[in-house]
């Protein structure tokens, strides 16, 4: 039996499923093989209580010690902070903090507009050349966190598509070599890069957790190449997927688009909503049971595997009034689960915020007759019912690998500007 999380029709759509594995019950068996079986939490309450239970270990190495899996992922990916549990997580965690509180991040934010209006600019030529529309993920989702945290990190420009690639391979669904070999190259680029920084530090992110290393004990140099990984990786594709899934919301609904365009003061309230509507994160990374306990009405054994479902968790009617619609009237307690909770509670979320929220407020700016080039409305005549959008085949993300829009109008980035 194949598994039903890994199949296209789950990339491209996920919810039904996760809904119907919720009216079962908030933490439900799943098959996931001839001889496997996966614990999946979409309820929110049981979701966000599964991940802040230190009984859920995110050590796999440990788990995996007397399970030998014929994978061969690179030491510096399968080990890496995101496996790790308290002490050493919170350890690591100390380390890289300090570059994405919020201040740090407000500190950035000039550079990241600086960055959305060249793109902008960009997509614009492109459209004027080829007439028609363009890819909105290829020309501004993907690019703009990638400078982002490459800059941070003191990647240099030439080598930041192989970077994208090699990332785009880690999670490429239903075919682990592909995953493997990336999770080498990757490993093996930054253990270079890392060496190239040693002899010519800067002010830079990786130059401070290089220096971390060399002056003592709190970090080991494969704890330093795995850290490097993680922020690379992590600190641009859930931007990316949350601009393309946020971008798309908007474009489905010209009430919503319209109403964002003419007070772009609302994004903030924007981004949050995207982020529990269509969660970049459908499935939250490994975790298991290091002993017997109850979790949603089940009891869930010893070694178990258990998997949080942000998305599904986001779309519970128990938590959240109408959660299959985009409102941006949602207060009260109990906010989305896209960036984790508990000691796992994304890093970068304060810059992944900053930088979406002034995506938007380029692409609303700049061009506000953007629309969808496959008609505009989800199940349009002449579409599959996605407006033509070709999702990412990724169990973990949830994000369009392509998105045609057309332009419309142009405007100049200093107009209505005071």
């Amino acid at each position: 039996m194949n598994d039903p999380m890994e199949s296209a029709e789950f990339s491209r759509d996920p919810y039904p499923l996760l809904a119907a594995l919720r009216a079962r019950g908030p933490v439900q068996r799943v098959r996931t093989g001839k001889d496997r079986t996966t614990w999946v939490v979409t309820g929110w309450a049981e979701a966000r209580a599964a991940l802040a239970d230190p009984r859920l270990s995110k050590d796999t190495a440990r788990y995996f010690a007397d399970r030998p899996s014929g994978r061969d992922l690179a030491p510096a990916v399968s080990r890496s902070m995101l496996a790790t549990d308290p002490p050493d997580h919170a350890r690591l965690r100390k380390l890289a903090m300090a570059a994405f509180t919020p201040a740090a991040v407000g500190r950035l934010e000039p550079r990241i507009r600086q960055i959305a209006e060249g793109l902008a600019a960009g997509l614009g030529q492109s459209a004027a050349a080829a007439g028609g529309p363009v890819d909105l993920v290829e020309g501004f989702a993907v690019p703009l966190p990638i400078a982002v945290i490459c800059e941070l990190l003191a990647v240099p420009e030439g080598d930041r598509a192989a970077v994208r690639r090699w990332s785009d391979d880690l999670f490429a669904a239903a075919d682990p070599d592909t995953t493997d070999r990336a999770s080498h190259a990757l490993a093996g680029y930054v253990a270079e890069l890392i060496a190239a920084r040693r002899t010519a530090p800067g002010d830079d992110v990786l130059s401070a957790l290089i220096a971390a290393r060399d002056a003592g004990d709190r970090l080991s140099e494969h704890e330093l190449v795995s850290l490097a990984v993680l922020l690379v990786v992590a600190g641009h594709e859930t931007t990316t997927h949350l601009i393309g899934n946020g971008t798309l919301a908007l474009l489905r609904d010209d009430a919503l688009h319209a109403r964002l365009r003419d007070d772009p003061g609302l994004l903030p309230a924007a981004v949050e909503e995207f982020l529990r509507y269509e969660a970049p994160v459908t499935l939250a990374t490994f975790r298991y049971a290091t002993e017997p306990f109850e979790l949603g009405g089940v009891r869930i054994g010893a070694g178990e595997v258990v998997l949080v479902s942000p998305g599904g968790a986001n779309r519970d009617p128990a938590r959240f009034d109408e959660p299959d619609a985009v409102r941006l009237d949602r207060s009260g307690p109990g906010g989305h689960l896209s960036f984790g909770h508990g000691p796992h509670h994304c890093l970068g979320a304060s810059l992944a915020r900053a930088e979406a929220r002034i995506a938007f407020e380029v692409l609303l700016a700049r061009f506000p007759g953007l629309r969808l080039a496959a008609g505009g409305r989800q199940g349009a005549e002449g579409s599959d019912g996605t407006d033509g959008v070709t999702w990412r085949r990724t169990r973990l993300m949830r994000g369009p690998a392509q998105l045609p829009v057309f332009l419309g109008p142009l405007r100049e980035a200093s107009e209505g500007r005071d």
